[in-house]
């Protein structure tokens, strides 16, 4: 039988009696009959008169039974729900798809106290850098725009770009990737361009976009702006824009040190992997600043997520099964949520989900399909990666190579080794590598 609350029955009776709504005083009726009070309580508690709860009660299970075909009543209300809920899979109504950043308002967003309160914290600060750094679908980005959101509670301007939206031919050329930036951000802040009055060929393009951010941006607006950076590690693979780019970073962040305008900028550097661009360390914005790893879920966030989701459970040992899965999966955010989204949608068990999961046929097929992919265009790296699934110890392996594969998630380098992130990665990979 399907594990539901009262939030969840509630969801059932609203869809099914639909587009008609309980009353405010059958719902409370309904919430409290849930917990077992009887109309004498409930008339006791809500001020009501005892005949006059009754009569409304009365006609909720009327209405109830009515919408539902079959007759419902105080005493085996919670029953009925419970078996429609499984019966007609109301538990996938008002699911998220499990798919990039967990927007502001999700029931599916698991806090991690921790990184949020230093942020948080640290965003309030003149001239803030924080980096915030972790592989892929791990949540940097659902936490970035956390930071955001508080900074916007405290009347701050913000701006986020993703790094990845730029161009191959605005990457090709410094000039062209600094006015995309600072067009894109006047375009947010809504401010009009004047990119052309400030630059000068002559100056070079470094200084007329750091003239152009402070007396035509930071001018304008009276307060702090919050930029942050996503996927800072695209520029990676164009190195001479990162080696110009990267240490620019560092230059706006140390110029709060000497002018009072500089210190209304805050930066935000969101990336996936270590950097592996050569910079004097004198230069990199990645040493100075706060740097926040973003971990893996522990148990207690796995089962807080768990309970979240509405899927239908027929196990003897919830806490078991969750073990189980994290033996397969490990902690990370994406597949943990894609495991009970496919549990809440779709006739499984935990068996059968853990069963398949590193095959053709699992729930996982398209994602280790996309990786297998990746792989395959890059031989170099398959070949460092099979060394790395074929060994049962960590295994040394070059320094770009293990940036590479620990960005994308499927290796954690401990001590300059490398190992398998997750047993689900090491069966599927070991038999296609």
């Amino acid at each position: 039988m399907a594990i539901i609350g009262i939030e969840q029955a509630l969801t059932i009776v609203d869809k099914v009696i639909a587009p008609k709504r309980l009353t405010t005083l059958q719902e409370l009726i309904l919430k409290e009959c849930w917990l077992g009070k009887t109309y004498q309580k409930i008339a006791q508690d809500s001020g009501y008169d005892p005949d006059y709860i009754r009569v409304v009660g009365s006609r909720l299970w009327n209405v109830l039974s009515h919408a539902f075909e079959e007759k419902i009543t105080k005493n085996n209300f919670q029953s009925i729900l419970r078996q429609q809920s499984q019966e007609k899979n109301f538990f996938s109504y008002g699911l998220e798809q499990p798919n990039g950043r967990v927007p502001l308002n999700s029931d599916f967003y698991v806090k991690r106290p921790k990184e949020e309160a230093l942020t948080y914290e640290e965003v309030l600060n003149p001239g803030a850098l924080i980096k915030v750094k972790s592989p892929e679908n791990m949540g940097k980005t659902s936490l970035a725009i956390r930071i955001l959101n508080h900074a916007r509670t405290q009347k701050y301007r913000t701006v986020m770009l993703n790094l990845q939206l730029a161009e191959a031919p605005v990457l090709s050329d410094l000039t062209k990737f600094l006015r995309w930036l600072m067009t894109n951000i006047t375009f947010q802040l809504g401010i009009e361009s004047q990119l052309n009055e400030y630059w000068d060929e002559d100056l070079g393009s470094k200084v007329s976009c750091s003239a152009y951010f402070q007396g035509h941006i930071l001018e304008q607006i009276s307060e702090p702006l919050v930029l942050a950076l996503d996927e800072v590690n695209h520029l990676f693979e164009y190195p001479e824009i990162a080696k110009e780019f990267l240490p620019l970073l560092r230059f706006w962040h140390e110029e709060a040190n000497n002018f009072s305008i500089w210190q209304n900028l805050r930066l935000v550097v969101v990336h996936s992997t270590d950097i592996y661009v050569p910079l004097d360390i004198n230069q990199s914005p990645f040493n100075v600043g706060m740097s926040i790893t973003i971990p893996e879920f522990n148990f207690d966030q796995v089962k807080d997520l768990a309970n979240r989701y509405r899927f239908q459970l027929e196990v003897d040992d919830l806490e078991q099964s969750l073990k189980s899965l994290m033996n397969m999966v490990g902690g990370f955010p994406y597949l943990i949520r894609l495991a009970f989204y496919a549990l809440s949608t779709q006739p499984m068990t935990f068996e059968e989900l853990l069963t398949l999961a590193p095959t053709s046929s699992g729930i996982y097929r398209s994602y280790l399909q996309r990786h297998l992919v990746t792989l395959q265009q890059y031989p170099e790296l398959a070949g460092f990666y099979k060394d790395v699934v074929s060994s049962d110890r960590p295994v040394k392996i070059p320094t770009i190579a293990a940036y590479k594969l620990e960005s994308i998630g499927l290796i954690k380098v401990i001590e300059d080794e490398a190992v398998c992130s997750c047993q689900l990665y090491c069966l599927y990979f070991q038999n296609r590598l």
